[in-house]
């Protein structure tokens, strides 16, 4: 700040570093015809003035947001998109872009439509949306977008093209586990059959449990919370030919722990619980639980690693899943 107040600008850079404005402006603008010892001095300048452009004016200059937006259409406590979001920001941050992000007020096409033009509002550059619900992959094949989009979050099942952790693949994992472990009569903790993540690790539970030849549980549906996870574990450890549960996430493991000990069956002696996320939490729960872990800040780095390659128009050759991971813990 200067005498007055007022942030440094492109004219006290300059005169910090010896050169013109124009020759500012180009080091901001990453013009190639600057010597290297010019754009080192410059950059030093800025450093030391702690200068941060306007990026109002850059965007005049260059007619770039370098802006990406995100829509969201879950709620913000729930820890998949809570995590996929903080991991999209950092990887934006680290390829020079900045994130703003605008929420869905509901499932409708009007709502979908109301966020991207929040978004478009903005002028962003591309957009990635964070919202596994099959009504918002239905809104979003209704509108036609003037950007690059990808998705985030789909389940590795026929028709996604977005950027996904391999859901089927980590329900094989859990469900192995508990096989192997002895446990014949496992049941499934549903997830919302709306998420696409839901219906694929229900379906990866039951194609291992198929391939095992042993004959599954599946619950009715939960929403994800601890609350629904309790209701619902109660009714399924009613029968007591139940010796294990697969969870579709930890909140809801978390929720048939409590049911275990209501019901006076200790885990994991009398019965063996999964979760899915490796929330913060699953660490310190008694027992700790065992849970299948989504790389959440990979899934961040390729999502805005290749909305930026359509972009900015260059190649980008990975379209593997990121394949989650089981940390075996106390519960199971």
């Amino acid at each position: 700040m200067d005498e007055q107040g007022r942030a440094p600008g492109v004219r006290e850079v300059a005169a910090a570093a010896g050169v013109s404005r124009q020759t500012v402006s180009r080091v901001l603008n990453d013009h190639p015809s600057i010597r290297p010892a010019t754009r080192e001095r410059v950059l030093a300048a800025m450093e030391e003035l702690s200068f941060r452009p306007n990026r109002a004016a850059r965007m005049l200059t260059t007619s770039r947001s370098t802006t990406i937006g995100v829509l969201v259409a879950s709620p913000s406590s729930l820890f998949g998109p809570a995590s996929s979001i903080d991991a999209i920001e950092k990887a934006a941050r680290d390829a020079g872009y900045f994130v703003t992000v605008a929420h869905a007020a509901s499932l409708d096409t009007d709502a979908v439509e109301a966020a991207l033009e929040q978004l478009s509002a903005q002028a962003v550059e591309g957009i990635v949306v964070v919202a596994p619900q099959q009504r918002i992959q239905d809104a979003m094949a209704a509108v036609s977008l003037r950007v690059p989009s990808i998705t985030l979050h789909g389940a590795g099942m026929a028709g996604d093209h977005g950027v996904f952790v391999d859901q089927f693949e980590g329900a094989r994992l859990a469900t192995r586990y508990l096989l192997d472990r002895g446990h014949v009569r496992i049941a499934h903790l549903s997830g919302p059959a709306d998420w696409s993540e839901a219906r694929a690790r229900r379906e990866g539970f039951l194609r291992e449990m198929e391939a095992a030849g042993a004959d599954p549980v599946v619950s009715r549906d939960g929403d994800w919370t601890a609350a629904s996870g309790a209701e619902i574990g109660a009714e399924l450890l009613a029968d007591t030919t139940i010796t294990a549960v697969f969870s579709s996430n930890d909140q809801m493991a978390l929720g048939a722990m409590f049911a275990a000990a209501r019901a006076g069956r200790i885990i994991p002696r009398d019965l063996a619980v999964v979760g899915f996320d490796d929330i913060p939490e699953a660490a310190f729960l008694t027992p700790p639980l065992t849970t299948v872990r989504q790389d959440f800040a990979e899934l961040g780095r390729r999502c805005v690693a290749r909305l930026v390659a359509e972009i900015e128009g260059t190649d980008l050759a990975f379209d593997a899943p990121v394949l989650p991971r089981l940390v075996s813990r106390g519960s199971a």
